[in-house]
């Protein structure tokens, strides 16, 4: 079996709802990464690449028609280059990392681009036709985050809990208290605050150029949804569930807009090209879990990965474990063993702090876990997140 090599990755900076990237849409925002794949790596001939793979969880409004695609021709990749969208909700982008590794390893691909997008900002509203003549019924969803069009019998069966409840059924099930989850969403603020002033994110981030009304664009080149607080300033925070709940707008990622490609080849193809291996896709695993506690899926995932892979977690030298919200964090950590405050997991902060654009997120988590080995001299990291419905996705990658 070949092995699939990841040769460079690169993101835009994270912006939060409304915010510096409010006014792209999401196939140009997808584009931004791909173009500078393109620039970075002038001896690749792109004509070459066989596939590119995109998450994106939303795919309701302008990351219509198979965004990936889209994105690629905007960037001004070859148009004979294929594109698709792949959707598995939060971890769309970590699974198009995942499928294009298997497709290298396979030996029916030798380069690919994997990654993902997500504007939240611009996710739009949709509205179901009439169920009958003359009806004047009409249900309105917002796209942005969470359930539309719910199934009667999935709720019967399931539940259809919205993001936070399920966040509170984690919190209830595996008594995880306030107290906690506040701590540790500060301590992610505190991580990722720490990183940006030390420019720990500045390898992995493209700066995206914003159009002004009047006067030259200006550069975004930094994630804007980190914000400064106190344990005094989240204890004042009502719960989003119930007034009394434990999950908080606080202790909860964000709602946000962002892309992320990574270029990953065979290793004959890297030589072809002159590209550097960087890290390798050791494997990846997926599991499913009850959709009404869905944070607790990363325990499931990792467990069958470490099994598959024939490793262990003491191995791991980095945990990028994604942070929809504190208590699934702190549960999933507690499940696998690991100590609430283990240096080895998110050692530049989470979603609590850099926020959660969803088709994205799991290629950030991957991207920054290459770039903290390369950092830090570590061999492997696990990535790890949880999937609205009820699913958990792991990763290992190894520095080369």
């Amino acid at each position: 079996m070949n092995d699939a090599f990841i040769c460079d990755a690169i993101r835009t900076p994270i912006g939060r709802y409304g915010g510096a990237l409010k006014d792209i849409r999401a196939d140009d925002l997808g584009a931004i990464p791909l173009r500078e794949l393109v620039k970075r790596n002038p001896g690749v001939d792109w004509s070459a690449v066989d596939d590119v793979i995109y998450g994106c969880a939303n795919q309701a409004g302008e990351d219509n028609r198979n965004v990936a695609h889209m994105s690629s021709l905007l960037a001004g990749l070859p148009a004979d280059v294929p594109g698709t969208t792949v959707n598995r909700l939060c971890g769309s982008g970590m699974d198009a990392i995942g499928i294009a590794a298997r497709a290298i390893k396979s030996g029916e691909t030798r380069l690919m681009i994997a990654g993902g997008v997500e504007s939240m900002t611009r996710a739009p509203f949709v509205m179901g036709k009439a169920d009958s003549a003359f009806s004047r019924q009409a249900a309105i969803y917002d796209t942005t985050i969470g359930w539309r069009f719910p199934n009667k019998a999935m709720k019967q069966m399931y539940g259809t809990d919205s993001m936070p409840e399920t966040a509170e059924n984690v919190a209830l099930d595996y008594k995880v208290s306030r107290a906690d989850q506040d701590k540790f969403a500060l301590a992610s603020q505190q991580k990722t605050a720490r990183a940006q002033r030390a420019g720990l994110f500045d390898d992995e981030i493209v700066p995206v150029l914003i159009p002004q009304r009047k006067g030259d664009p200006v550069a975004f080149a930094q994630d804007e949804h980190p914000r400064e607080t106190s344990l005094e300033a989240l204890a004042k925070l009502k719960g989003v569930v119930h007034p009394d709940g434990s999950v908080t707008a606080g202790n909860a990622s964000g709602v946000n807009d962002g892309a992320c490609a990574v270029l990953l080849a065979s290793s004959e193809a890297a030589d072809q090209y002159g590209l550097t291996r960087r890290a390798r896709i050791v494997g990846m695993a997926t599991a499913g879990v009850p959709p009404r506690v869905m944070g607790i899926g990363p325990a499931p995932a990792t467990r069958k990965l470490m099994k598959q892979l024939g490793m262990r977690l003491d191995q791991m030298d980095i945990i990028e474990l994604n942070e929809a919200f504190a208590s699934q964090g702190l549960a999933v950590l507690r499940e696998l063993g690991i100590a609430d405050d283990d240096p080895r997991v998110n050692p530049y902060g989470g979603g609590i702090a850099l926020g959660h654009p969803l088709g994205m997120s799991g290629a950030r988590l991957v991207t920054t876990a290459m770039y903290q080995l390369h950092r830090t001299g570590g061999r492997y990291a696990l990535c790890t997140m949880c999937i609205g419905v009820g699913q958990g996705i792991a990763m290992v990658i190894e520095r080369v």
